[in-house]
């Protein structure tokens, strides 16, 4: 893939942009953005410069300079994401939004918020709550990943089963296009049938088309009360077999969250805390909301009644602070017993749930592997955590794609596919060309093509239109 050379010209072109002090070419600085959360060393490579720019204007001055030069761009949030989405694998310019950071308006009229990308997940759920007001999105990182993130992944998280996905909280997008051009693409209203969804093209297409510099985002009512349950059961697929009976009880659950024994006990270790039932049980975690006290307590008498039926251990109002604390630290976790994992996100239909996982947990033994679920259950969304654990390099590499190979064919058997909300970035471009409809494929490289014909635009990224090969 030849493209243009990040020169010295080009680098002094690009501090007149954004001003000096945003322009990052030395070593120390660029380490930070060689990688994003994935920590397996085969998908972190380092950028030749790194540009901080603080506006829109300043967004389309530096991918002009970089389209008129065939640079390769790659537009980056946090750096929080799981796929290699934000990493130069092909060198060229990151292009940060971290400076646009502002939150520009909250429309308590419109029901809207109006944001740069650059602000962080729960800072802008603070500021609309603080109004009396609710965002729906809910990622596990969202103390640390950003929102332009969020919409580029089409992030999806806790709450997805009663909100929806970041995509559903859209309402309109102003994007930089890879000639530089800035678009807005829906707005302050719930219908548009004025032409192709193109807002809907860039909302998960990973940085590949465009960079999103403005985004509004839609917002209700704050709930008035809230409580979360903990149902523990013994046998997972009794667990997991709970969600459709409480969803089709009529009641609709913020979300429906579970996780095995080996990763509560993995957590309880990671946080040096005593969990409960960690000895036997799995974990079921059902937040319910709304605005009646009588309604939440009925809800919940129904669903200890549902787990009961289900042969549950235990059911609890549990503690918020800790029981969210203890699903949120899933991945650190894991992390901090293997620096270098795999972290799968299939999604299938949510009554295949309990079957998928069975068949998984045959794998951790058939590989002699440490293979830990957790997830969404009330989507069809599991993460799965491989641990590399004491094996060597050579070891991993070999071992990794047979066990991905066995999984996905599972997943694709079951009508699924390989990743709810994590994305597909760098680290499954390969999987999803094996894996998805040909046909399929064939659409998205043509709007690829389309909008980015000099293939410089997040490169190598979700889908591949000519031969590319990562810079040494």
């Amino acid at each position: 893939m030849a493209k243009g050379k990040v020169t010295p010209e080009i680098i002094e072109e690009l501090k007149k942009i954004v001003g000096e002090k945003f322009v990052y070419t030395d070593k120390d600085k660029l380490d930070p953005y060689s990688h994003d959360e994935v920590t397996d060393p085969h998908y972190m490579k380092e950028a030749q410069v790194v540009v901080l720019p603080a506006t829109t204007e300043e967004v389309s001055k530096v991918v002009k300079l970089c389209y008129d030069n065939d640079i390769v761009m790659v537009p980056r949030a946090a750096g929080t994401g799981l796929a290699a989405g934000a990493v130069a694998i092909f060198g060229g310019v990151i292009i940060s939004i971290e400076r646009m950071n502002k939150i520009l308006e909250i429309d308590k009229d419109n029901m809207v918020c109006v944001t740069e990308p650059g602000v962080t997940t729960t800072n802008l759920q603070n500021a609309v709550k603080d109004e009396g007001l609710f965002y729906g999105g809910d990622p596990c990182s969202g103390d640390s990943c950003f929102i332009g993130g969020n919409v580029a992944t089409n992030a999806g998280g806790n709450r997805a089963v009663k909100y929806g996905v970041t995509r559903d909280q859209v309402m309109g997008i102003e994007v930089v296009t890879p000639t530089g051009e800035v678009v807005m693409l829906g707005g302050k209203f719930r219908k548009n049938a004025t032409g192709y969804s193109l807002m809907h093209l860039y909302i998960g297409a990973e940085g590949t088309l465009g960079i999103i510099t403005k985004i509004i985002l839609k917002l209700v009512a704050l709930p008035k009360y809230q409580m979360d349950l903990l149902a523990v059961f013994d046998n997972l697929d009794d667990a997991i077999a709970l969600t459709p009976k409480v969803m089709s009880a009529g009641i609709s659950p913020v979300c429906v969250e579970f996780m095995d024994n080996a990763s509560i006990k993995q957590v309880e270790i990671f946080l040096g805390e005593t969990l409960q039932h960690s000895d036997v049980g799995n974990y079921i975690i059902i937040q319910i909301a709304g605005d009646s006290e009588d309604l939440l307590d009925e809800q919940c008498e129904k669903i200890d009644e549902l787990a009961r039926e289900n042969n549950a251990l235990d059911v609890l109002v549990a503690n918020p602070a800790v029981i969210w604390k203890s699903r949120k630290a899933y991945l650190e976790a894991d992390r901090a017993r293997s620096l270098v994992f795999s972290m799968e996100d299939i999604v299938v239909p949510m009554t295949d749930i309990p079957q998928a996982v069975q068949q998984i947990s045959r794998l951790a033994d058939k590989y002699k592997v440490a293979m830990h679920c957790a997830g969404h259950c009330g989507d069809g969304n599991v993460h799965i955590d491989i641990l590399k654990d004491d094996r060597t390099q050579e070891e991993w590499e070999e071992m990794l794609p047979q066990i991905q190979k066995e999984i996905y064919t599972l997943v694709y058997q079951l009508n699924g596919h390989l990743s709810g909300e994590h994305g597909i970035g760098y680290k499954r471009a390969a999987l999803m060309a094996e894996y998805m409809d040909p046909v399929e494929l064939k659409l998205m490289k043509a709007v690829k093509k389309a909008i980015d014909p000099k293939n410089i635009m997040n490169p190598g990224k979700v889908v591949s239109i000519n031969e590319e090969v990562p810079v040494e």
